[in-house]
């Protein structure tokens, strides 16, 4: 790597800090129930297209879908502003080639907190979608688009927010709400909150948690990342088994995620929801300490 690709792009970093600082206007529109409801439903919706749809469809393929629900997927995923379902698959599945090892596209063990939770999305190395790693998801002509025009879905759904707003000053003032109110809160602060709930699972889930399996990385379960993330958190698990669409082996490892996504299999959304293995559950956890930060042999077996 050299010094020059990883440094952060100025020009292509600014919509990233832009929609920071723009979370400062919070204290000028105040807040109303409506607009904390935006907030939380827009995190909600939009992580669950992150997790279910960019992470255990697109780039572990874990279960299966129709053309339509696919393509609800990777608009619903791309409305959460980071990037399209080809970009995001085919670095999540350099990540898995080379769970930290020197090529590991966010390996907080290698490359350090900030390099694996942010820095390497900010630097040039990484701007383009490598297709040979999602040939069979390239073949598809709306994701080829929605990856190119990536910014379009966050585009509506910011404007959608704002009319929504509007709509609520205009016919039930009492609400309190209005539209710069709900753009900000449903989609400037829900963003930030998202970037960094994701972001944890590769800077966190990799130093801080338990292991269950000796994985060739340095993978943990981490109990406050799955519950930020909807399930995400169970991370030592899914590097044993990535292709599994459940990343909660255990009953009480809540995936609710998985939860959501046996749900839809029931009305035929989504169907092969594919399992972890039976002996997985069986399994003792390598480490029993809530916060295992330590970086030994073990880690990297």
């Amino acid at each position: 790597m050299t010094e020059h690709q990883d440094r952060a792009d100025a020009v292509a970093s600014l919509p990233f800090v832009g929609i920071h600082v723009v979370c400062v206007l919070a204290l000028w529109t105040g807040v109303s129930v409506a607009a904390a409801a935006a907030c939380a439903i827009s995190y909600v919706v939009r992580m669950f297209g992150i997790t279910a749809g960019y992470h255990r469809y697109f780039s572990n393929i874990s279960f299966k879908t129709g053309r339509v629900f696919q393509f609800v997927l990777a608009w619903t995923g791309a409305c959460a502003a980071q990037k399209g379902p080809l970009w995001w698959a085919s670095h999540h599945r350099h990540h898995h080639a080379a769970a930290d090892r020197e090529d590991d596209v966010h390996s907080p063990l290698r490359r350090g907190f900030w390099w694996s939770h942010v820095g390497w999305i900010l630097s040039r190395r990484y701007s383009e979608t490598d297709i040979t790693l999602v040939r069979s998801l390239a073949r598809y002509r709306e994701l080829q688009w929605i990856d190119r025009h990536c910014l379009v879905p966050p585009s509506l759904f910011a404007i959608g927010l704002f009319a929504s707003g509007e709509a609520l000053r205009r016919w039930a003032p009492a609400s309190g709400a209005n539209g710069p109110q709900l753009l900000v809160w449903g989609f400037f602060v829900s963003t930030v909150l998202l970037y960094h709930a994701t972001f944890s699972v590769n800077s966190l889930a990799h130093v801080y948690g338990t292991r269950r399996f000796p994985t060739a990385d340095g993978s943990r379960n981490n109990i406050w990342v799955a519950l930020i993330t909807l399930g995400e958190g169970w991370h030592n698990n899914h590097h044993f088994a990535p292709a599994s669409e459940r990343q909660g082996f255990l009953w009480w490892e809540l995936d609710v995620t998985h939860v959501a996504l046996v749900a839809l299999s029931w009305v035929g959304l989504v169907w092969d929801l594919r399992r972890p293995p039976q002996r997985s559950a069986s399994i003792r956890p390598l480490s029993t300490s809530p916060v295992c930060a330590n970086r030994d042999k073990g880690a990297h077996l």
